[in-house]
């Protein structure tokens, strides 16, 4: 994920989307292979291939607004929304699924939030 963000990072602005469509054809193109030597343990009900497919999306989306920022030079938000990413899984998982916080969970969430409160004051 991260050389994907410093690729796009370092993507003319007059590329428009083309930068995510190559880094998602390059995910997909790496992962097929192994896909394919083992095809029966990926094999889905069709509703799990279409939340597979929204997820793919999302990630699309999440790329392509992340490009975005970095042509209009908003890196600064980007990071720190980005920094988050470890802590949304955890709270979904202790919302939806009702998971118990470890002290590791605990102490990253923690951290995410000092974090985020270091990077606002500058």
């Amino acid at each position: 994920m991260a050389v994907q963000c410093i690729g796009l990072a370092q993507a003319d602005p007059a590329s428009g989307l083309w930068p995510v469509a190559a880094g998602r054809l390059a995910a997909v193109l790496l992962l097929l292979p192994h896909t394919w030597r083992h095809a029966s343990h990926f094999r889905q009900p069709p509703g799990m291939l279409m939340q597979a497919a929204v997820i793919g999306a999302d990630a699309a989306l999440g790329l392509s607004l992340y490009l975005l920022a970095a042509h209009q030079q908003m890196l600064a938000i980007v990071v720190v929304l980005a920094s988050l990413y470890p802590a949304i899984p955890t709270v979904l998982g202790l919302v939806l699924l009702h998971e118990k916080v470890t002290g590791k969970q605990m102490a990253g969430l923690l951290s995410a939030g000092a974090a985020i409160v270091l990077l606002s004051l500058g």
